[in-house]
């Protein structure tokens, strides 16, 4: 059940994420012995991954009615990374880290357009409660950073600024199906790359929405250790789009704005479109 659930999510809302690696040093002392003992269990990324799920699914069928993470564990995601100046491999840790970024997301739908109907779903007393759970995680890590941003029914084109189709990607497949996609670039590699198309829009096209996602990703990934590594994971989304050019796409977009070839960047955004609309409109699909 567990295999199928994480391989099918039958029924779910397609989910992607953008998350951050961070070597062991990068983390608070008091928080570093968890990290390594997660490291030495070296669970799979399915498995990581089904436990996730589960997770989610348990809460909003608990008794009660709370559907936020208890925070009593958090899942931990590893992956191996080389140096750029030739030691032996280390790893690289990303904490799930469900009290802070449900806290988040729970702000998020009530400062929304669904404000109203959120408010009767979350009662107050429920989100009081979990806000004592954001607090104390806090006292014990200090602020720290949100490692993971995610996204339903597809993926923003902002992220795809911080990868290139040569960058070192993990197909995962299951009973001929794509389970996920993952694409791995170094936080340096992101920083230029985004810092790039930043620099290009605010000439070539200040009024875009996008101009503001890559300036507060500019800033979100200035928070982490200079060793980390950016990860985009598609999920299951990647069943729908991969081969994807997404990448390729977006760049050749901005770089289009940039020379001013009006034409050259809506070609670009057209073959985004007819990629991705159709995923966005599942969303409203009955």
């Amino acid at each position: 059940m567990t295999g199928n659930l994480y391989r099918g999510q039958a029924g779910l809302p397609f989910s992607s994420a953008l998350r951050i690696f961070e070597p062991l040093e990068a983390f608070p002392a008091d928080q570093q012995g968890a990290l390594r003992t997660a490291g030495d269990r070296s669970a799979s990324r399915a498995a990581v991954e089904n436990a996730e799920l589960l997770a989610s699914l348990g809460r909003i069928t608990r008794p009660g009615g709370d559907p936020f993470p208890t925070g009593r564990t958090d899942l931990v995601r590893i992956v191996t990374a080389a140096p750029p100046n030739g030691t032996p491999d280390r790893l690289l840790y990303c904490p799930s880290q469900l009290v802070l970024r449900a806290g988040l997301a729970a702000n998020a739908l009530m400062e929304g357009i669904h404000g109203p109907l959120a408010q009767l779903l979350i009662p107050e007393e429920q989100r009081d409660r979990h806000q004592e759970r954001i607090d104390e995680a806090r006292s014990h890590a200090g602020l720290g950073r949100v490692h993971t941003r995610a996204s339903t029914w597809g993926i923003p084109f902002s992220w795809f600024c911080l990868f290139q189709e040569s960058d070192p990607t993990d197909v995962v497949e299951a009973d001929g199906h794509i389970v996920t996609v993952r694409i791995r670039a170094t936080i340096s590699e992101a920083l230029e790359r985004v810092r790039y198309a930043v620099a290009h829009l605010a000439l070539a096209a200040p009024d875009l929405d996008m101009l503001e996602d890559l300036t507060q990703l500019t800033e979100w990934l200035e928070l982490f250790h200079p060793d980390s590594v950016a990860e985009l994971d598609y999920g299951a989304v990647a069943d729908k789009v991969y081969p994807d050019d997404s990448p390729l796409d977006v760049r050749l977009g901005i770089e289009c704005l940039a020379e001013g070839d009006m034409t050259g960047a809506a070609a670009a955004y057209r073959r985004l479109a007819s990629r991705w609309i159709p995923i966005r409109q599942l969303a409203r699909a009955s």
